[in-house]
């Protein structure tokens, strides 16, 4: 009988810290589905805010960043505050992975609109600053960490499109309405980016997927410099050849803008 009792006592003692347990895994795996429902929301609605800045030309291009300026801090105060809000604390180390897209594309979002205004790079400090006073001020608060920022800038693989590549599109785009001024900044721009993570990706930890997307912001930045060189070396004619698949175009291969 003792024994009995014995047992019973053992068993009451290991299950009470399991049920701890398994509440608290039940309850992180609850706050990952709407993190990444949160994360689904950013990227969708970053998404419309490059589109809009893709409609910006020599003629508009106040009231369209104005426009794209509006819809950015209503991402910011609709989807990446709450966000923050289901991250306070140190969640956000442990769901990383499960925010890191749509935190991704809201970087890229932000670095091509102040692109486009200043002609200069929003750096990691100044978007983490717009975060503070989404949060708690006795939690720790949600920080863009340097890789996302980093992806965020170069990343142009699969669902996410990147800084580098939105760049290469848009300078494309001002070489049509004949901006090319325009688009040999965009040009130094991108090739500023590119010479100076190169002195950076090699020593960071978690480097294979910056080193892919290295990869491809090479390539952007070929396609700008590419098509640059060819209004300079064949001239303007050769403007409304862009996007041709015409063998006789400067720019075969590059696909056509999409606006």
């Amino acid at each position: 009988m003792a024994t009995a009792t014995a047992t019973t006592a053992t068993d009451s003692a290991m299950k009470e810290p399991f049920t701890k347990y398994t509440e608290y895994l039940n309850n992180l795996n609850d706050k990952r589905e709407r993190v990444v429902k949160a994360s689904r929301d950013i990227t969708m609605n970053s998404k419309k805010v490059i589109f809009q800045v893709h409609r910006m030309s020599k003629y508009n291009k106040v009231e369209v960043l104005e426009k794209a300026e509006k819809d950015l801090a209503a991402v910011t105060n609709q989807y990446v505050s709450r966000l923050v809000k289901e991250l306070q604390g140190t969640d956000f180390w442990k769901l990383r992975r499960a925010y890191s897209p749509g935190i991704q594309e809201y970087v890229e979002a932000a670095t091509f609109c102040s692109f486009c205004k200043s002609g200069t790079l929003l750096k990691l400090d100044e978007i983490n600053n717009t975060l503070l006073p989404l949060s708690d001020p006795s939690l720790q608060p949600l920080q863009i960490n340097i890789l996302d920022y980093l992806l965020g800038v170069l990343n142009i693989h699969l669902q996410l499109a990147d800084l580098t590549g939105e760049l290469m599109r848009l300078a494309i785009g001002r070489i049509s309405d004949g901006e090319l001024e325009f688009a040999e900044k965009i040009c130094s721009f991108a090739r500023d980016i590119y010479r100076e993570l190169t002195l950076v990706v090699p020593h960071m930890d978690d480097s294979s997927d910056m080193k892919t997307k290295m990869d491809v912001m090479l390539q952007s930045v070929m396609k700008i410099e590419n098509a640059c060189f060819g209004v300079h070396v064949r001239g303007s004619e050769y403007i409304p050849l862009l996007g041709s698949n015409d063998p006789n175009s400067f720019l075969v291969g590059i696909p056509d803008i999409e606006l």
